[in-house]
Order: C-alpha cells, then structure tokens, then sequence
C-alpha cells in the first residue's frame, strides 16, 4: 500500500489504547485477547521482516489473528494477522497469504465482494505513518488505500454494516480512548462515549443503529448507534450476530447465546479452547483459536469443523 491520503476526520490516534485495553482484559480474564507480539522500537507496531529479508525468513502463517471473515466474491475465508492477510478458499483447510504484505491488520471487516475495510501497522516497506486509520481494500487485500485518519488512529475494534462503521481506538495526542461512529462508510466521524474500553463489538443485523458491546468488565447495549447505553447482564467476551442470535465466548472457550438482544444468555456448547477471534457469516460462526486454527460451526455453535489450519 502507498499513502494516497483520504481526508475524513481530525483524530490521532495509537496503537497504545487497545492494546493497553487487551493487555487489561488479559488480566482480568487471564488473557482472552490477543495482543501484537514483537513491537517496533517505542511501540510503533510490528516488527514485519524488510522486504528485502523476506526471502531468508520462513513465513510464519496466519498466527496471532485478529479478525475474520468471509468474502462474498468466492467464499473464501479471509483471516486478518499480525504478519498479514490470509485466506483459505472453499474446500480447502489450507491458509495462503494474500500478496507479500505482512501489514499487521488489528481492525478488520467484509463490507462486500472483495471489499474489506481495517486498521493497523504498515508493512515496513510502505512509506506510510506508523497508524493506518481507516484503510479500505476493492481487491480481496491484494492492496489498501487510507479512506480517513491517516496517521491519527488505530482501530482494533472495527466493524460495519451498510454505510454504518464502528471503531474504537485511541487519541494520538491525549493517548485517551475514542470510540468513533461513521455514517458514510468511514469518511466522516463523529465522538461518541464508551461505557468502558472496549473488547468487542457487534452489531444487530436488522438495525445498524443497535449495538452491544464487551468491556473488560462487562456487556452494554445501545439502540441509538453509542448515544446512550445500558448495561446487561452476562460476562465479558468476545461478540457475533448471526441473522437471528448474539453470542458470545470467554476465555474459557465456553459459547454463549443470546435470542433477546443481550438481555439473557444460555451456554451452547464450547470451542475447546480460549479465542482470539470470533465472526459471523450468516448463519455460520467462524472461531480463531491462537495457534492460527480456524474452526466453523453451522449449528448454533453445538460442534465444531475445522475450517482453516495454519
């Protein structure tokens, strides 16, 4: 990616909040979320081998994932990493990198066929500040362009639906936490307030104004797109919505599911281990465990497939 520079906001923002956020959530919950590994020197993002090392540098596959999701286009599997972007095609169990990039993308949606929006790192290579902003791919992740906050932030909570898109970051300047709500696909952002720094975020599927959200602490509720916020009941963890159910998993690996929006919670069933990623395609959910495993579940999270190895 080179910088072509979008304008769409006045945000500065580091890596330093979320990561501060997940480093605190490990130890509330003894680490559910995955942190960046190996960092440039002051914290500037991952430390990716120069493009000319690449060559003596074994890849190291899609580990320490960040996010997940399905591409339209082909139904492939796209799996968003520390060292890059990856993805495993239907029928096949095997991950291959997208391009030579090893861009650390810590925020990651599907918006449309070949059409991804992230936050992150660059690729040492790139000529481009060390905080990505929003930045878009048109080409399945062969290539990003900066769409806003070039330099000012770093989402690791990232998600969106429509032309609505949600982050959660942290100030450049005040290295304070923002959560930002756009209402033209990223262009544009407006402040809104937290309930506590966040871990995950889903959005319901027939309304992209209602939201609930995981704090370090615990789950909230807004139905005016962050405006205002209740809590609800059940533990912190990571979020999916699938058409017509919310869920949720713990560190423990335990599944949680919700048919009231948040209000009450069941358990189903468990991924087998602690998660560092969850997503919803549909109706099927999509796992990442932390050694890069990907699993799928088509029922309600009741069994599990591997979708997807390292």
């Amino acid at each position: 990616m080179r910088a072509r520079v979008a304008t769409g906001g006045r945000m500065r923002t580091v890596d330093a909040v979320r990561r501060a956020a997940a480093a605190a959530f490990a130890v509330a919950l003894l680490a559910m979320a995955a942190g960046c590994g190996d960092e440039r020197p002051g914290g500037e993002g991952p430390a990716a081998p120069p493009a000319g090392d690449r060559a003596a540098v074994e890849d190291p596959g899609p580990v320490h994932v960040h996010g997940l999701g399905i591409n339209p286009k082909d139904g492939a599997l796209v799996i968003a990493t520390h060292s890059g972007l990856f993805r495993s095609p239907p029928g096949s169990t095997r991950a291959e990198r997208i391009g030579d990039s090893f861009q650390d993308t810590m925020g990651f949606t599907v918006v449309g066929p070949d059409h991804f929006l992230g936050s992150g790192h660059p690729d040492l290579s790139d000529d481009l500040p060390p905080y990505l902003g929003l930045i878009e791919s048109r080409d399945g992740g062969r290539s990003w362009t900066p769409r806003s906050l070039l330099g000012r932030v770093d989402f690791h909570v990232l998600e969106a639906r429509g032309d609505r898109v949600y982050g959660f970051g942290s100030d450049f300047e005040t290295r304070t936490a923002r959560f930002l709500v756009s209402d033209d696909g990223g262009r544009n952002w407006s402040r809104r307030e937290a309930p506590e720094s966040l871990i995950a975020l889903a959005i319901d599927p027939r309304d992209a104004r209602a939201i609930v959200v995981s704090g370090e602490r615990g789950l909230h509720r807004s139905d005016d797109a962050g405006r205002s916020w209740r809590p609800l009941t059940g533990k912190p963890g990571l979020l999916a919505w699938t058409e017509d159910r919310l869920f949720a998993v713990g560190l423990d690996g335990r599944l949680r599911v919700s048919t009231s929006a948040g209000r009450d919670w069941r358990e189903t069933g468990g991924v087998g281990e602690s998660p560092a990623a969850l997503e919803a395609a549909g109706d099927t959910l999509l796992v990442a465990l932390h050694d890069g495993t990907v699993k799928q579940s088509r029922d309600g999270g009741r069994s599990w497939t591997i979708r997807s190895r390292p």
